[in-house]
């Protein structure tokens, strides 16, 4: 299992559909953590002149060395078949892995992977859009009109009051300069909770403290006249978002957020993965999921221009948009984007995450199949199984459980590493 993003939970080491994989091939696990994520510290502290060692190059090179010294601690036969694993950005690892090592690395699994490296990634709140819609065409409509209704209670001081009572922020508005910026993080962090409930809606994950929250309960919410008018609305569901995750208020400032993530010390909130994840963002990846292509309902404050200006106030004038175009042009062209040449890969997404989007979810290759699970979220097929599992994602388990199988299939006395 390849590490992603964030901390490695030792949870995945005793539960997930990859360990019940693992029990019908014989098969024995490791999860390895990426580095600079999680308890992974290869460097005194996140400098960026610590950070140029984070990319994923170094971490398909850090797997590969893995393998390697693997195979030799463990003395595996020629015959031992490593199949990895990996989910989200992890999931674009796998299938890079497959192409870049494919003498270590015999199949993989990549779930709703990020392939294409894109600056202006505006079709993913198309998608949240979508999904909402597809439930209730009212829901959207709510949405809608509640912002409107924010941005005109935002443009009078008087007023202002007002939403912070309602919201519950954790700092008065700031009518300054910053204004601006700290309403784009407003609107931005707002939109995020539907994101994130769209993202991950019904994904059996056990620690997932929003695991209830789901788009039938929000949309229930917003359409409930029972509770307000639309701005009303959409205030209960951010409130019952900072409720579900423990938080007292909502943190909205710019310049707080800017200040988190210039810490570089280990021991800050953000070291788990916040600073690192930023950066690569702003250094391989983009992936900014911008209000662009939804001005009329999330609002159009927060553009492509929104993110970029946080990469250079986070780390420097030179991570400018200059250097994201080129670094999105040099990842694509090293990895291939959409246009793989590869085999003994499958790749699994839902039509109801976001991610997708950027992904392969058609093939006319059986040698890289896609599996496109309708109805689904993200990593949905990775989490433990449910007796309420869609049909479809039960038969995509199968499917993934048949291709590994196939890979495996020709080995005499295979000892698999999952």
């Amino acid at each position: 299992m390849i590490g992603a993003e964030g901390i490695a939970n030792v949870k995945w080491m005793v539960e997930g559909q990859w360990i019940e994989y693992a029990k019908e091939f014989g098969a024995m696990c490791f999860y390895l953590e990426h580095r600079f994520y999680g308890n992974s510290h290869p460097t005194p502290d996140l400098s960026v002149k610590n950070l140029i060692y984070l990319n994923s190059q170094q971490a398909l090179a850090d797997l590969a060395y893995f393998i390697q010294n693997i195979n030799i601690e463990y003395k595996f036969s020629n015959n031992t078949k490593w199949i990895v694993f990996g989910g989200s950005y992890g999931g674009s690892l796998a299938a890079w892995m497959r192409i870049k090592y494919p003498h270590l690395v015999h199949g993989a699994v990549s779930t709703s992977g990020p392939l294409l490296a894109q600056i202006d990634f505006q079709e993913y709140f198309v998608v949240v859009a979508n999904a909402l819609k597809d439930y209730s065409q009212k829901c959207v409509d709510t949405i809608a009109e509640a912002y409107r209704e924010l941005g005109i209670l935002l443009r009078h001081v008087g007023s202002q009051q007002k939403i912070e009572k309602k919201f519950k922020l954790c700092d008065p508005i700031d009518p300054g300069h910053t204004k601006k910026l700290d309403i784009s993080n407003l609107y931005e962090t707002l939109a995020d909770n539907f994101a994130s409930i769209v993202q991950y809606n019904k994904d059996n994950r056990q620690s997932s403290q929003t695991l209830n929250i789901t788009i039938e309960n929000v949309c229930d919410i917003l359409v409930d006249e029972k509770i307000g008018i639309p701005i009303d609305r959409l205030a209960y569901v951010s409130n019952m978002i900072l409720n579900a995750t423990k938080e007292k208020c909502l943190d909205y400032r710019y310049d707080k957020m800017i200040r988190e993530l210039r810490n570089t010390t280990w021991t800050n909130e953000q070291a788990e993965g916040g600073r690192q994840w930023m950066y690569q963002t702003c250094t391989e990846f983009g992936f900014f999921q911008t209000s662009t292509a939804q001005p009329n309902l999330f609002s159009n404050n927060f553009p492509v221009n929104f993110f970029v200006q946080q990469c250079t106030d986070i780390f420097g004038p030179r991570y400018n948009i200059d250097l994201l175009n080129s670094a999105v042009t040099r990842t694509n062209i090293l990895y291939g984007g959409l246009n793989l040449k590869v085999t003994n890969v499958v790749f699994v997404h839902g039509s109801i995450d976001p991610w997708h989007v950027l992904g392969i979810t058609t093939s006319s290759n059986p040698q890289a199949p896609a599996i496109y699970i309708d109805g689904t979220a993200h990593c949905a097929n990775m989490y433990p199984s449910s007796e309420n599992d869609m049909p479809q994602l039960k038969k995509a388990r199968i499917q993934i459980k048949n291709l590994i199988k196939e890979w495996l299939k020709n080995s005499y006395n295979i000892h698999t590493i999952v």
